[in-house]
């Protein structure tokens, strides 16, 4: 009779060595079998093993609804996290936000299939034109907006409702008080938070580790702070699956393969020039097509 592997999910990853919660919220420090196994947090896993030797593997992991994934500098994909429901993307007024790396983080999200939400922190914090204006963009290509102070608690019960009943990951870049954040949210599990480097205003990195956390809730998904992202490579044509209203009126181009760059007949550059699409948010779109052709090539470069 064979017996039946364990099975859970992997709540905390440091490279090849990840905590995996069982039954009755039991953890086990595991290690993953072979080089060619790919296990981030999030991920349902199979493991072989006794309590009696102590010594646990990761042999299997099972089939993935969804895979957070960004590019590297050559242009190769790596995995953040798995089996998610929705990513929240944390931006504040201070470090000054990069609205560019915030729609990358949109577009990565959209090209996995994942929901997304924008967590506006430290809104007691004066905010530029230029900011107010990309709020308005945002809920107009309908992504949802919450305003937040980790610190004053404003809009924190909204934000509860917003995650409860779902796994979410946070990401943003440094300093943006995202550790902050989690920790309220989690109740101050485990996460050391740190106050901005005053001598640049940007954030320093407070995460060592990609880990879950389990709320009464949902489940929290932290990662380490990264100043930029870039979301994985797919076709040039699907660029503009990650920019709703971009894909909204792509229909009525008069090329069926329009990047909306310089073509004849786009629907899109009129519609930013009728200032009915956000001129920021298609800049954003033209650097991200222009990325995703610089990655190919790098990728095609080192094989």
């Amino acid at each position: 009779m064979t017996q039946t592997r364990p099975r859970g999910t992997v709540v905390e990853s440091f490279g090849r060595r990840v905590v995996v919660v069982l039954d009755q919220n039991r953890r086990i420090d595991s290690k993953v079998r072979g080089r060619k196994l790919e296990v981030v947090v999030g991920d349902l896993v199979e493991l072989e093993g006794s309590d009696a030797t102590g010594e646990w593997l990761v042999v299997e992991r099972l089939p993935r609804r969804n895979l957070f994934t960004r590019s590297n500098s050559r242009g190769n994909q790596e995995s953040l996290a798995a089996n998610l429901d929705q990513l929240g993307v944390v931006v504040a007024p201070l470090p000054a936000c990069d609205l560019f790396i915030v729609d990358r983080y949109l577009a990565g999200a959209s090209f996995a299939g994942i929901a997304c939400v924008l967590i506006v922190n430290k809104c007691d914090l004066p905010r530029t034109t230029e900011d107010e204006s990309a709020l308005v963009a945002y809920r107009s290509a309908d992504v949802p907006v919450l305003e937040v102070s980790a610190r004053s608690g404003h809009g924190m019960d909204a934000l509860r409702q917003l995650l409860t009943g779902r796994r979410t990951l946070l990401a943003g870049q440094s300093g943006v008080g995202k550790s902050t954040l989690f920790n309220e949210l989690s109740g101050g599990a485990f996460r050391a938070t740190r106050t901005l480097s005053t001598a640049s205003q940007e954030g320093r990195h407070t995460t060592v580790s990609s880990a879950i956390v389990t709320c009464p809730w949902g489940e929290l998904v932290d990662s380490p702070g990264v100043r930029d992202y870039a979301p994985p490579l797919v076709p040039l044509r699907d660029v503009q699956r990650g920019f709703t209203e971009i894909q909204a009126v792509s229909a009525r181009c008069r090329f069926q393969d329009c990047l909306h760059s310089r073509e004849p007949g786009c629907a899109v550059q009129s519609g930013v020039e009728a200032m009915q699409i956000d001129g920021r948010r298609y800049e954003s779109y033209r650097r991200l097509l222009n990325l995703t052709r610089q990655l190919e090539e790098r990728r095609g470069h080192h094989g």
